[in-house]
């Protein structure tokens, strides 16, 4: 899926007003639709991958802005790119190069919220990345590609195939070093023809907005959809199919939410066999749409339906504007109902600089969590981000769903992604 990346632009005191308005609004709305006990519109959201990404792992230059003095000290230079230097590149339709890269990435709360970012007042190295692939590219016939991810630190226990009963026995759950672990959240291989692929391993999920890799990622904390309401990785396959030039099309098997390898030898003990699948749909030169859904055993969740949408609009005067639904119903003690909306609001000063706004409603039952996250992303080189944000969670309820009980509290947090 294509990732949206933030245009360059012009600094307005109108729009820096309407950037803290649209995230007053935003909580408002959110507020609304669980005073009122009822789920917001369907309209939400389709799965696309975060757009920041592409600003963190592009490494373009900052872009001429004539003589608006926003932009004229921007200048973030060439990115350091690791396969630069192992891999020599060839250019050409026949064959697809090889890429190797990764990143480091340091952070530090005040408060822990759960799952990511457990670990609370202390200083973290939470993930430290390397990864290698080959694109599949099926533009001139038959290609074919892989992609391998390792990790070590303390997201590793979070990125692990944890889907699994007796986690300790089951691919890379025993990797653990107390809070540290190593990780293994991708394995996979790909073919590709024409207007088809079809990936087949250990891969990333489709579902939701934010993804496990900080790179793709606006913020450094994340929502309680993502944590909570979302699987983080599958074993299996997935096709792909680009239908016409607005939509692209997916489906295939996968061992349920979070597992590895181990559904194929583990017999009776095995977690999960469900359907991934769904469409992105280019409404508009602006506007992007896709539903994805898991359907069938989902492992240790139980068997039921969830799914996610994501609306990404280009508002235009620099602003990105994304409404996230995720839906979670199955026959599992304790989560067989779970519903939530997120919106996000960007705003691209320039190529070094943006601001955004998150804010959340949660419902896991009949009880609500909200959250409100306003955060930077500084660059000060085209290989290095820096993340500081400001977070409150609050429940009517007093009830913690994550976390060391606290029902009302404000997080600070600040990371730094080195990448590479």
């Amino acid at each position: 899926m294509q990732r949206r990346i933030f245009q360059r632009g012009k600094l307005r005191t109108a729009c820096v007003l309407n950037l803290f308005l649209g995230g007053l609004t935003l909580m408002a709305t959110s507020a609304t639709f669980a005073q009122d006990g009822a789920a917001p519109p369907p309209d939400a959201a389709a799965e696309a991958a975060p757009m920041p990404e592409a600003v963190m792992m592009d490494g373009a230059t900052c872009n001429t802005c004539g003589t608006d003095p926003c932009c004229d000290w921007c200048n973030l230079g060439d990115k350091w790119l690791l396969s630069d230097q192992l891999l020599s590149n060839s250019c050409g339709c026949e064959e697809s190069s090889f890429t190797i890269g990764g990143w480091t990435q340091f952070g530090y709360h005040t408060e822990s919220n759960g799952l990511f970012n457990s670990h609370d007042s202390r200083i973290n190295m939470h993930q430290s990345w390397l990864y290698a692939e080959r694109v599949a590219d099926g533009s001139c016939g038959l290609d074919w590609g892989f992609r391998a991810d390792f990790m070590y630190g303390v997201d590793a226990q979070d990125t692990q195939a944890f889907g699994e009963p007796a986690p300790q026995d089951h691919w890379d759950n025993s990797w653990d070093h107390g809070i540290y672990g190593w990780a293994m959240p991708q394995f996979y291989g790909e073919l590709a023809s024409g207007d088809w692929s079809v990936k087949f391993g250990h891969f990333y999920t489709l579902v939701g907005y934010e993804v496990v890799p900080a790179t793709g990622n606006f913020f450094y904390s994340h929502a309680y959809t993502m944590n909570n309401s979302e699987p983080f990785t599958h074993t299996g396959a997935i096709g792909t199919y680009q239908v016409s030039d607005n939509i692209e099309a997916y489906g295939g098997w996968v061992a349920g939410w979070d597992t590895g390898f181990d559904r194929f030898t583990d017999g009776d003990n095995s977690r999960g066999s469900a359907f991934l699948g769904g469409a992105a749909l280019t409404l508009t030169c602006d506007a992007t749409l896709t539903y994805i859904t898991t359907i069938g055993d989902l492992g240790t969740r139980g068997e039921g339906y969830s799914h996610s949408l994501v609306l990404d609009v280009d508002l235009g005067c620099d602003y990105n504007y994304v409404l996230q639904s995720d839906l979670v119903e199955t026959n599992g003690a304790g989560t067989n109902h779970q519903y939530g909306v997120n919106q996000y609001l960007f705003y691209s000063v320039n190529d070094c600089l943006k601001v955004g706004s998150r804010m959340e409603w949660w419902k896991n039952g009949s009880n609500s969590q909200y959250a409100a996250t306003f955060g930077v992303n500084y660059l000060p080189s085209a290989n290095l981000v820096i993340r500081p944000e400001i977070r409150h969670d609050w429940n009517p309820s007093g009830i913690r769903f994550n976390g060391d009980g606290k029902g009302d509290f404000t997080t600070l947090g600040i990371d730094a992604i080195l990448s590479f």
